[in-house]
């Protein structure tokens, strides 16, 4: 049995709280390895998470100044100084597109570390798998990646989330959510087929645990409506009927939905309230529209009509909810177009995945305040089509 090998079925015999020590056995005893540290992103993606604890736990580290933070943001291997014996690597754990975190592992140095890299990535991409799947049968995974307490209307969304970044051949997707930590309405879902990418964007009335009590109702009721196979149009209806039939009218929801087929660009659109859609094609920026429905669950039985739009390979989309689009600085003027504007030209160069934590760093300067006083959420699709 090669090595990789090796380490790849430790990892995959290991207990799912034991990754960590699996993968340090298996690189210490074939990759003769000094030290091998794993790190997760924590939820407002801005620090790299120890998941060694006390006494030995390394420091957290910063993605935006830092060697481990070099490596998660360009999503490639990065070797601090390949001179000194030993060296230290930086290597993405990352799944699908998914950024998890980043695994640092100290090696001897010598001639050979360069055929070693594509060894050592490919194995930091299996611990990634190994620790989307050992999320299902413990907490610790999902315990490291908090640098602060979540509160429950926030655990109940991430919960909800079906990852932040995603990747295909045809397109990219990143996405992000501010306060991470205190997050309560706002929304995001995506699901990927052969031949189609289902995306959905959320924006959820109230505060609090009512917020995320709806915004949970209404996202499982348009799981169901499209797990069962329903068009685009059936699944805002039944969701509707979902909401109103458990708040009568008395809180409802804001979602606009995507149904794209990857062969041709074109898709289907259902424009259920405020979420914001802005598009960049060929360095121009300009608001899409779409009509107007009602939002879900504000009255009984709503019937809805999806449209028809169409995206062009090198497009890139950004959804905002209000709390972005709408947020006030201190003199009183809307972030709006013109800023959004600017910011998605600043951004243009980013990958899709480094876009929304960008652009929600330009909002807290417009806004003026470390905290907002609503949800803010973007998300952004790079599509490249076939």
């Amino acid at each position: 049995m090669n090595r990789f090998a090796a380490a790849e079925r430790a990892l995959r015999r290991a207990a799912p709280h034991r990754l960590l020590d699996a993968v340090r056995q298996a690189l210490r005893e074939h990759y003769g390895a000094h030290a091998v540290e794993l790190f997760l992103a924590d939820y407002g993606m801005t620090v790299l998470q120890p998941v060694s604890g006390p006494p030995h736990a390394p420091e957290p580290q910063s993605v935006h100044n830092t060697p481990a933070g070099r490596a998660f943001g360009a999503q490639q291997p990065f070797v601090e100084d390949a001179r000194k014996d030993p060296v230290r690597v930086h290597l993405p754990v990352t799944v699908r597109g998914d950024r998890l975190g980043v695994l640092t592992v100290t090696l001897p140095g010598g001639e050979h570390l360069t055929d070693r890299l594509p060894e050592l990535a490919e194995i930091a991409e299996v611990l990634g798998h190994e620790v989307i799947v050992a999320e299902r049968d413990t907490d610790l995974y999902l315990q490291v990646r908090r640098k602060d307490r979540l509160t429950l209307a926030a655990e109940m969304q991430w919960q909800l989330l079906p990852g932040r970044s995603c990747s295909r051949p045809e397109y990219d997707l990143g996405a992000q959510l501010e306060p991470a930590y205190a997050i309560f309405g706002d929304n995001f879902d995506w699901s990927g087929t052969a031949d189609r990418l289902l995306l959905y964007v959320t924006n959820g009335m109230g505060e609090g645990i009512e917020a995320s009590l709806l915004t949970n109702l209404a996202v499982n009721a348009l799981r169901n409506a499209r797990r069962a196979g329903l068009s685009l149009a059936d699944q805002a209806a039944l969701a509707d009927q979902a909401v109103y039939a458990h708040y009568r009218g008395r809180r409802y929801l804001s979602v606009l939905m995507f149904d794209f087929e990857l062969a041709t660009g074109r898709a289907r659109v259902v424009d259920a309230g405020s979420p914001q859609l802005l598009r960049l094609r060929a360095g121009t920026v300009e608001r899409v529209t779409f009509d107007a429905q009602l939002p879900l669950g504000m009255f009984e039985e709503t019937d809805y009509v999806a449209q028809e739009f169409h995206v062009e390979p090198g497009d890139r989309l950004v959804f905002v909810s209000d709390g972005v689009y709408a947020v006030a600085s201190p003199g009183g003027e809307a972030y709006g177009d013109t800023a959004l504007t600017r910011a998605i030209q600043a951004t243009r160069l980013l990958p899709a995945a480094e876009v929304p934590r960008a652009i929600l760093r330009e909002l807290t300067g417009h806004r003026g305040t470390s905290v907002p006083d609503d949800d803010a959420m973007v998300v952004c699709l790079d599509w490249r089509g076939r």
